[in-house]
């Protein structure tokens, strides 16, 4: 039997945190790109994704940097390049993202 919800809070759990990290705009999309492909160009990973815009890719990478989930690596080099990978951290977080895949490949419509 589950326990009384009275006085409980989420915003304090471990599972309310994790959701601040991957919440947002594509972020889950990102990571799983990361997951299967790093490290990843930026154009490459707008074209992965298709129908990201630039400025929401920008954003949600700055963000999972800022998060310490994705690494950006710059190279001195014209024209400039810059590529994404995952951080130690981010990939931690795989394991729960690749059981999201497990589930979606086992309960998929049609399969």
């Amino acid at each position: 039997m589950g326990r009384g919800i009275e006085g409980a809070s989420f915003e304090g759990t471990g599972y309310s945190y994790t959701l601040s990290l991957i919440r947002g705009k594509h972020k889950m999309s990102i990571l799983y790109c990361l997951m299967e492909y790093q490290p990843v160009r930026f154009n490459e990973m707008r074209r992965y994704l298709g129908g990201v815009s630039d400025r929401t890719l920008s954003r949600s990478l700055k963000e999972l940097e800022a998060d310490g989930l994705v690494a950006r690596r710059e190279y001195p080099q014209i024209p400039p390049r810059v590529e994404y990978s995952l951080t130690e951290r981010g990939a931690s977080l795989m394991e729960v993202l690749d059981l999201l895949c497990v589930w979606g490949e086992r309960n998929r419509p049609g399969d």
